[in-house]
């Protein structure tokens, strides 16, 4: 089931960051648990942000193409701008991914969170990092 508190939470940060003139597209940041991780982190939950190389639509919609791919991934919603998905851990735990497209700065910026619990073993980063050598690598 999706979470719509992540989706709204997400929307609602993308508005008011596009309200602001050369501004990127913000994140919701990660809680003070280990279980997050987000390319707008400034602390322990960081991971880089997917960089863009050539045209940022094709490279976006190479990401969806990947994302749909992965079997422990279900595409939740997906704009020009923005894609929302649920990972699902072979335990059967539920993560909430978030891509969006940040064009002017040549980036996809990403978030993973855990829905519950408070460790998550590294799970977000290490899938994090699986998603972007099969990018790079495509």
């Amino acid at each position: 089931m999706p979470n719509p508190m992540i989706h709204s939470l997400a929307l609602a940060v993308l508005m008011a960051a596009s309200a602001l003139p050369d501004s990127s597209p913000m994140l919701p940041p990660c809680p003070a648990s280990p279980n997050c991780v987000s390319s707008q982190a400034d602390d322990n939950h960081r991971v880089e942000p997917f960089k863009i190389t050539g045209d940022a639509r094709v490279a976006f919609g190479k990401l969806r193409k990947i994302l749909a791919q992965r079997t422990d991934t279900t595409l939740i919603s997906s704009d020009d701008t923005m894609i929302t998905v649920e990972f699902r851990t072979m335990l059967g735990f539920v993560d909430d991914g978030l891509f969006v497209l940040d064009a002017a700065n040549c980036l996809i910026q990403v978030r993973s969170a855990a829905r519950l619990g408070y460790w998550d073993m590294g799970k977000n980063r290490r899938r994090m990092e699986e998603i972007r050598k099969t990018y790079l690598a495509e």
